[in-house]
């Protein structure tokens, strides 16, 4: 890869958050606020606003921010649900970007805004430095040249793009447009399957660990993933022969919350509590998926502690916000932040009261601020890559 290719920034990916307009009620205020008076304000707005507004919350929120959300979920279940509201007219996204995006793709693709007649759903993020370590480790730039390297060596018309729903507007344009699809974390082997049955080859960005998990559980060895390095100058720091033999090509990328977990802490949980269980998101380093008990998305982990029995004992790998709420709402069994390190998603603990209330009081007073917008070109293809998605579904 040229040095120009390798020095492409992942903030590409950035370009669908639009400038903000002038406020009409300054952020600096909203953050000398006591919480009980950003809860009362953001209350009334809401009353105020009634079915027009919908406040999307990501299971990785702050308690405080999800007790204002009307629909709680992952971030595609969420962008399909409010996609899906008749009344809506503006989504609040507590988040993080690429869910702006994908809510703005499929809330206001052009069925959607015909039926409305001619309407489309404005979508905010209430901070826009909330964005996502993982998605930014895979900028389109970067994506681009590693596809036209490794066309070099293997024929790219066999080669089917996969991206994590965990990425930018850009990739899952770009997958659109050669023939790839988005998959999710609860989804992947299907989604791969789908893939193999297209092409000889998978190149899946941006997260290492799902890749490679749901490929070691098909029966893809892991000689044939080699891990594409987008700052490595030649074929991502792999042989021609590696690219050559490979199934599976892996993107260098990972989820920072996720890669914490280590067999260490299995093992010492294992050995502090008999007969704990572990639990943890396919995002974990193999090391850890292995040895677990149950490997799965955010959905399945909060499915198996609902379903699981009393005195029930859980280690769990995922979000510390999430464990907190499953123990908060399980106490009839044991639960555990699987680690003794206290690690949350940074970027989406930048959504507070303050941001939403500022959201929200600009909203109720005419101005739209921290607008998600997707270029119409981006938003087509993204689209595409989506509907294959939900066709293997």
């Amino acid at each position: 890869m040229s040095t120009e290719k390798a020095d492409k920034s992942s903030t590409d990916n950035l370009v669908t958050l639009c400038e903000s307009p002038s406020a009409i009620h300054e952020l600096a205020h909203y953050k000398t606020l006591e919480p009980d008076e950003l809860r009362q304000r953001i209350a009334a707005v809401r009353e105020q606003l009634g079915d027009s507004l919908l406040i999307l919350g990501h299971h990785y929120q702050q308690d405080e921010v999800i007790e204002h959300s009307d629909l709680r979920g992952d971030s595609y279940k969420l962008s399909q649900m409010a996609a899906e509201s008749e009344s809506c007219q503006t989504i609040v996204f507590c988040g993080v970007h690429f869910m702006a995006e994908t809510a703005d793709i499929l809330a206001n693709h052009p069925d959607k805004v015909l039926q409305r007649g001619g309407r489309r759903v404005d979508v905010v993020l209430p901070d826009m430095a909330a964005g996502c370590s993982m998605a930014d480790m895979a900028g389109i730039a970067q994506v681009e040249a590693a596809w036209e390297d490794m066309s070099d060596v293997i024929d790219t018309e066999k080669v089917i793009p996969v991206t994590y729903i965990n990425s930018a507007a850009s990739l899952k344009a770009f997958c659109g447009r050669h023939g790839g699809i988005v998959c999710t974390s609860s989804n992947a082997k299907a989604v791969i399957e789908w893939a193999f049955e297209r092409g000889q080859r998978v190149f899946f960005f941006p997260d290492q660990h799902l890749g490679r998990n749901t490929a070691l559980e098909m029966g893809i060895e892991e000689s044939e993933m080699p891990v594409w390095d987008p700052y490595a100058l030649d074929l991502g720091g792999n042989t021609e022969a590696a690219i050559e033999n490979s199934r599976v090509i892996l993107w260098k990328g990972h989820c920072s919350v996720h890669q914490m977990f280590r067999p260490e802490h299995v093992e010492g949980f294992r050995q502090q509590h008999p007969g704990i269980k572990i639990l943890v998101h396919p995002e974990c380093p193999r090391s850890v998926n292995d040895l677990a008990d149950v490997s799965g998305s955010t959905g399945k982990i909060i499915d198996t502690v609902q379903s699981s029995p009393a005195g029930t004992k859980w280690a769990i790998g995922t979000e510390l916000h999430l464990v907190n709420r499953l123990k908060a709402e399980h106490p009839e069994q044991e639960i555990h932040f699987l680690s003794p390190v206290v690690c949350m998603c940074a970027t989406m603990y930048r959504i507070d009261l303050p941001h939403l209330c500022w959201t929200l009081e600009n909203l109720r007073d005419g101005v739209v601020v921290n607008e998600i917008k997707v270029d119409a070109e981006t938003s087509k293809w993204s689209l595409i890559a989506l509907q294959r998605m939900l066709a293997v579904n």
